[in-house]
Parts: C-alpha cells; sequence; structure tokens
C-alpha cells in the first residue's frame, strides 16, 4: 500500500529516532529524547491498539522487592550487584513518581507485605532482615525497611498464614492511568504515536535504517527497540526469555479487609487492594515451561490455583465474583536481572529484559536509553 502525501508529511518525513514499543521503557525513552531535543522528530510504534507486553498488563505494584525476592537473587548474584538494582529500582520509582505525578498515576504509599506459610522460608527471610535493613538505608535513608509485622495478620482476614514481614517502602499504583499519563506527555511533546503497526524486520543503510513494518516502510536515522519479551524475535542471541504472568480481579468486596501490596510463595503469587476489589496474579511456578510463551491466553490450571489460595488463605469465608481475568508477558534473563541496554548496531539500540519491575526500572532504563541514542545522533 503506497502511502498518501499526508500522511508521509505529517507521520513518516524526516524521522530522527523511531522507538518501537509503546510501554513505559518506550514512552520514558522518547520524552527523556525531546527534553534532550526538542528538535527532534520521534516517533513511538506500537503493535497493539494500546500498548502490550506488561506495561498495561501488570499488578500495579511499585515493585522495590521482597526479603524472599532478594534472597532469590543473592544465590545467583552477588551482594554489590544485587543492592545495586535494588537502588535502581528505587531511583526509577522516584523518577516516574517526579515524571507523571502521584495524583495523574494514583500512586499510593500503603506499604507491601510478605506472607508465609513456610516456617523455613520465613526463618531465612528473619535472619537476614538485619543486613537488608543496612544496605537499603543506604539507598533510601528510610531505617528498617523491612519489619516481622505477624500482629497484623488478623487484621487482613488471612486464614493458614503462620508469619509476615512487612516492607515500608512498597507502593502501588494505577496501571491504565499511568500509561494514559506517559501517552498524554508524549502527545503534549508533540512526538508521533502509532498504534496497531507491527515491525517485521529492519535493514540498517548507509544514511539511516529502513523499517519494514505491516503498514508502510519507514526510513529513520536512528532505532530503538524497547520491545522487552519480545526482542528475540528481531534480535538474533540475545538473553531475553519471555514469562508470562496470568492475573485476575474481583468484583467491589464490602468486607475486603486487607490494603496494601502482599507477596506469596517467594513471591510466585502477589496480590493487592484496588479499591475495594481484590487483584491477584502469578503461580507461573506450577508450569515454569507453559508459561515461557509471549501468548497472551489463560491456563485452568493457574487460574484454578490462584482461585484456590484466594478462597482457602486470602479470602476464607467471603463470597466474590471474578470481574476480569487477563495475562502479560514479561522479558526475563536467564542468569540476571539487570536491564540490557546496548547497541546493536551502528544506528539500531535496544533497552529491553525488565525482569517482571518495568514500573520501578522503566522510567530510568529510557532515560538512560535517550541519553545513549542521543550521543549518537
Amino acid at each position: 500500500m503506497n502511502y498518501s502525501y499526508w500522511e508521509y508529511e505529517s507521520f513518516i518525513k524526516n524521522i530522527d529516532v523511531a522507538i518501537i514499543g509503546g510501554g513505559i521503557v518506550g514512552f520514558s525513552s522518547a520524552i527523556a529524547l525531546k527534553k534532550i531535543g526538542p528538535g527532534l522528530n520521534i516517533m513511538v510504534i506500537e503493535k497493539d491498539p494500546v500498548c502490550g507486553g506488561a506495561s498495561l498488563r501488570n499488578a500495579g505494584f511499585a515493585c522495590f522487592g521482597s526479603t524472599t525476592e532478594l534472597l532469590d537473587d543473592l544465590k545467583k548474584s552477588n551482594k554489590e550487584n544485587v543492592f545495586k538494582l535494588v537502588e535502581k529500582r528505587w531511583k526509577g520509582l522516584l523518577n516516574l513518581r517526579s515524571l507523571l505525578g502521584d495524583s495523574a498515576i494514583e500512586y499510593e504509599s500503603l506499604g507491601g507485605y510478605e506472607v508465609f506459610d513456610n516456617e523455613t522460608s520465613f526463618q531465612e527471610s528473619m535472619d537476614a532482615i538485619t543486613d537488608f535493613n543496612k544496605n537499603v538505608y543506604g539507598i533510601t535513608g528510610q531505617k528498617d525497611t523491612y519489619r516481622v509485622a505477624d500482629h497484623k495478620m488478623n487484621g487482613f482476614g488471612f486464614k493458614g498464614m503462620s508469619h509476615m514481614i512487612e516492607n515500608c517502602c512498597e507502593g502501588q499504583l494505577n496501571t491504565g492511568k499511568m500509561m494514559k499519563a506517559f501517552m498524554q506527555k508524549a502527545r503534549d511533546l508533540g512526538i508521533s504515536i502509532i498504534n496497531g503497526v507491527q515491525l517485521n524486520d529492519y535493514r540498517e543503510e548507509e544514511d539511516g535504517i529502513v523499517l519494514n513494518t505491516s503498514w508502510q516502510k519507514i526510513k529513520v536515522k536512528r532505532l530503538l527497540l524497547a520491545t522487552n519479551a519480545y526482542t528475540p524475535s528481531l534480535v538474533k542471541n540475545i538473553d531475553v526469555t519471555p514469562a508470562r504472568a496470568q492475573v485476575l480481579i474481583t468484583e467491589p468486596i464490602e468486607q475486603l479487609k486487607l490494603q496494601g501490596s502482599f507477596h506469596y510463595d517467594r513471591g510466585y503469587f502477589y496480590f493487592r487492594n484496588a479499591g475495594n476489589r481484590l487483584l491477584i496474579g502469578g503461580g507461573r511456578n506450577l508450569d515454569f515451561e507453559g508459561e515461557t510463551t509471549t501468548e497472551i491466553d489463560l491456563t485452568q490450571k493457574i487460574q484454578s490455583a490462584i482461585e484456590v489460595l484466594i478462597t482457602q488463605k486470602i479470602l476464607p469465608g467471603i463470597e466474590y465474583k471474578v470481574a476480569h481475568r487477563w495475562s502479560g508477558i514479561m522479558g526475563l534473563g536467564q542468569d540476571t536481572k539487570s536491564p540490557i541496554i546496548k547497541a546493536i548496531g551502528e544506528k539500531v539500540y535496544c533497552a529491553v529484559r525488565l525482569g517482571g519491575m518495568g514500573v520501578a526500572l522503566g522510567s530510568l532504563v529510557g532515560q538512560e536509553a535517550a541519553e545513549m541514542v542521543n550521543a549518537s545522533l
């Protein structure tokens, strides 16, 4: 299909930077680039009607990090690297809140909790609290970030949980409002947004890059891939593995007692209040192989496990109705959770592999990617 004169003049002509992926990283990159170079012509291209992947399909956790998560990370990496990533998550969250504003994203500092029904797991976490607090204090200035909070369990109405550890730095937000705020800020800055267009492949040439899309062929000067879990379809030999996360949210529950963000079973299950609804997701550990996919789908096995957890432990004796079910696709690494922000060609760059921490890391990753791309122009 040939594009019209109007399409060419208004959307396709003289694109300085095309960013593939209209999620947190994609829009953060675009906004940061436009602030660095107000005269730059920037286009964000998103394959879905709004944005797919994980940015608009997550649970809305701030993703600061639970004790069992940090313990698992320490099994794969050294302490310095683990807490460098914690620092990036904290700074990224502050950056996101500053960029969009707490009211625009409905950010709430309600704290987080990790609930346990496994004594060994709890003991390991409790033994690590003093050291974790010492390391986190140097990042946040917050004393006693992690603390045992067994006395609060009854107030949340749980059954079968034996212990709880509070994390005062955790928070939650409205993912939908966050992405609307990103889009509005991008439009206000004059950034072009193209939805429903798939990048099939690209070709580097001496004077730029040709994008072969499902809409048109587009010539740009620089290309940034903010495609997270979908990156392997465009780039060979990159350590990014898709991981599906299934989620549901209930209708409003009058008797809902819990407030805040909760992790259970080493963080493989997570739940929170969304107003007076229960939002819960996870269960990937029940079928790692099946959930290593980019298919936006649901499975009976995991959805049933989530509902059993609700009925038996989270809302025992309380009737509820499921309002929505969905899934999102995260981008993980084999041996590390650190993002990949690098050049993958003379004029092509990527900012991917958010490790399920896109809310915390995304805006900072986007800013770093923007500085990298701008330095090449």
